[in-house]
């Protein structure tokens, strides 16, 4: 280890010169172990790693996620998969996959278009099984606490070698304040050490006051998520891993929805006939993952006009109709859903059960909080208020 690390430049290549380095001139509390980690990269590789190392202290499983741009495009436990999830997430030609395997197959699966060509972060060493998953995705690089020898090896033939790895120290303990300079003006604030557990979830506001075991622990995967998600910030949560994250939106009806509509995909995936879709055998997973996202939306035509499907499938797919769709999002029920801030109003709700959201987890604090509370009321969803807000920038 050593207390600094030049960088090629930062967040564009016109800033010059970067690096990162330990203000107290203590050790950096990470090793490459191959590869040139950029600015980016690194700002990937520390939210991520925070992130798995909280789910796997909060739920005791361990954990990945999959970053792109300073936020999680999916993150996950290492909940067995289905036969279904095992399809839609391309992993049911590797066999026998490991319990952190599952954790990335689930966090890379959840939205295979914003995860192409993410940072990965494990809250475990990374093993062979987990490895082979990764040599065959785009991606930037992984940071883990460790690495199986052989694991090692199959990474670092990634990208003809190129292929960022980072081991971290897991005991490593930042300072208690951080700070950061914007326009040559030094912020300072305590570190965001709050604990995320199901004391969060004792204040149920609405009339079901019932929020099962595995539903408090989805929506502690979705607050954990959420504070190292970009805000303002919504994550839809099923089964151990989050479906949907919407990042980054001005109103919160907007995240709302972006979290909403990806999470909707995520099921639409799931339906026979994207599961039955007949790709050409040479077609690159990048194009197969595009093409499922054109045929499942609006613009389905520029797959399915003559001369067009050609280039993907091997036989016309049938039009997966709205009327079908709308019948198969009906059936995704018990969803969990966690906001980084307070729901100002109720349309978020509304917005929420159309992609089967039963239990939410919200700070609470609006001056409209009844209106909330109602429209739970009025689909018998129920809600904890956590007094806590999270946000990350």
């Amino acid at each position: 280890m050593a207390n600094e690390m030049l960088l090629k430049y930062g967040c564009n290549p016109n800033q010059k010169p970067s690096r990162v380095y330990m203000a107290d001139d203590s050790e950096l509390p990470i090793t490459v172990l191959n590869g040139k980690p950029g600015y980016i990269n690194l700002l990937d590789a520390f939210n991520g790693w925070q992130l798995v190392r909280e789910l796997k202290a909060a739920t005791g499983m361990c954990a990945a996620t999959s970053f792109k741009h300073v936020s999680p495009a999916g993150a996950a436990v290492g909940a067995p998969l289905s036969d279904t999830l095992k399809k839609i997430y391309f992993v049911d030609d590797l066999g026998e996959l490991s319990p952190l395997a599952c954790a990335y197959a689930r966090a890379r699966g959840a939205d295979r278009m914003s995860s192409y060509g993410d940072f990965i972060a494990l809250s475990d060493v990374c093993d062979v099984p987990t490895a082979k998953m990764i040599q065959r995705e785009v991606s930037d690089g992984i940071i883990a606490p460790g690495y199986d020898p052989k694991a090692l090896e199959i990474l670092k033939s990634k990208r003809k070698g190129t292929y960022n790895i980072i081991e971290i120290d897991e005991n490593y303990v930042p300072s208690e304040i951080e700070r950061k300079q914007v326009f040559g003006v030094t912020f300072e604030q305590g570190r965001n050490e709050l604990k995320i557990d199901n004391d969060l979830l004792a204040n149920i506001v609405t009339d079901n006051k019932d929020i099962p075991d595995d539903k408090k622990r989805d929506l502690i995967i979705s607050l954990i998520t959420l504070k190292y998600t970009q805000s303002n910030s919504v994550c839809y949560v099923k089964d151990g891993q989050a479906i949907g994250i919407g990042a980054g939106q001005q109103s919160r009806i907007h995240c709302t929805r972006l979290a909403g509509n990806k999470a909707d995909i995520w099921w639409l995936r799931q339906h026979p006939k994207v599961m039955g879709l007949q790709f050409k055998d040479d077609i690159r997973r990048p194009d197969r993952d595009n093409a499922i996202d054109v045929y499942i939306s609006d613009e389905y035509m520029d797959v399915l006009a003559d001369g067009a499907w050609e280039n993907t499938f091997k036989v016309k797919p049938e039009v997966f109709t709205k009327e079908e769709q709308k019948e198969w999002l009906a059936k995704n029920t018990d969803v969990c859903l966690g906001s980084d801030a307070f729901f100002p109003f109720g349309d978020n709700i509304e917005r929420a059960y159309k992609s089967g959201v039963k239990y939410i987890a919200e700070p609470g604090g609006s001056i409209r909080d009844d209106h909330v509370i109602m429209t739970c009321n009025k689909y018998n969803m129920a809600m904890a208020f956590t007094g806590i807000r999270l946000f990350h920038h």
